[in-house]
């Protein structure tokens, strides 16, 4: 069983902020010192220190985090596992997905996936890749199916499929000039994701790599729903970089327009994460196989 001061510590790993575990977990702040000195002594190394007056975790603190987020995970899903064992209940299964990945790929196969297990009984969190990170880390949630950047060290992960980020505009629009490179449309209004979206993300990574950044365009807007976007775009307010699966449907029906650049395609994997090492490695990658990716 998962001991409380496990919890005060997986609680300040996800906080880095003592003050803000204590309120979360409802005792004091002393308190909480006490039990990280506790592991602190139990395994004989400092798993916290300050550098530049910021919380930092060390390389033991990392690795423990690790091992203890995937134990206090695992032990939740066994009680679970063992509930339905006993009383017949369905077992629980979180999935976290970010909004293009759970909209436009995910959603679908899952739906048939859960309909050909009816003894599960999933809940579906959406949010930023970093969001869902942070809920994936404190057990939260039990997989997820992200778009962004995340550290593929850190977790067990597979390749769900690439997708294509495609610029689009209105059916009906005029440039000035045809456009030929990411540079000829900055004169145009940008529609983009906000700041912590996996889309966002791999837009701005692409346009680093060519030296290039958002503040490169003559003017930008900040979306967070991305079908608010493709209405923006249809209606001619500015151009945007979406995923192509996102947007399929609009460009059959002539709604929307691709914009054909030159150079390399900006692709991105929409990867399924889960923590390592877990005992139930073997069912998420049960799930992951029964997904088709194409």
């Amino acid at each position: 069983m998962q001991d409380f001061r496990v919890e005060t510590f997986l609680t300040v790993c996800r906080t880095m902020n003592y003050t803000r575990a204590a309120e979360e977990l409802n005792i004091t702040q002393p308190a909480v010192s006490q039990h990280i000195a506790h592991l602190e002594r139990a395994y004989g190394t400092p798993l916290f220190v300050y550098r530049n007056k910021k919380l930092q975790l060390t390389d033991a603190g990392a690795l423990l985090r690790d091992a203890l987020a995937t134990m206090a995970h695992d032990e939740r899903l066994l009680r679970e596992r063992v509930r339905s064992a006993v009383t017949g209940a369905r077992v629980e299964l979180a999935v976290g997905m970010t909004l293009t990945a759970g909209e436009y790929l995910v959603a679908s196969p899952l739906a048939d996936y859960l309909r050909r297990h009816p003894e599960l009984n999933a809940t579906v969190r959406s949010g930023g890749t970093g969001e869902l990170l942070a809920l994936l880390d404190a057990g939260k949630i039990d997989c997820a199916f992200v778009e962004g950047f995340f550290d593929k060290s850190a977790y067990a992960w597979d390749l769900f499929r690439t997708e294509r980020l495609v610029c689009v505009c209105a059916a009906d629009h005029e440039f000035a000039t045809q456009p030929v490179r990411v540079e000829d449309l900055f004169g145009e209004r940008l529609i983009m994701r906000e700041t912590g979206s996996g889309t966002r993300a791999v837009l701005e990574h692409a346009l680093a790599a060519q030296n290039l950044t958002v503040d490169g365009f003559a003017h930008t807007s900040v979306v967070e729903s991305l079908d608010v976007i493709k209405i923006f775009v249809e209606h001619d307010l500015g151009i945007s970089f979406l995923y192509e699966a996102a947007v399929a449907r609009e460009l059959a029906a002539g709604t929307l327009r691709a914009v054909k650049l030159e150079g390399p395609a900006i692709e991105h994997d929409i990867a399924f994460i889960r923590l390592k090492n877990s005992i139930f490695e073997c069912d998420f990658q049960a799930l992951f196989n029964e997904l088709p990716t194409g």
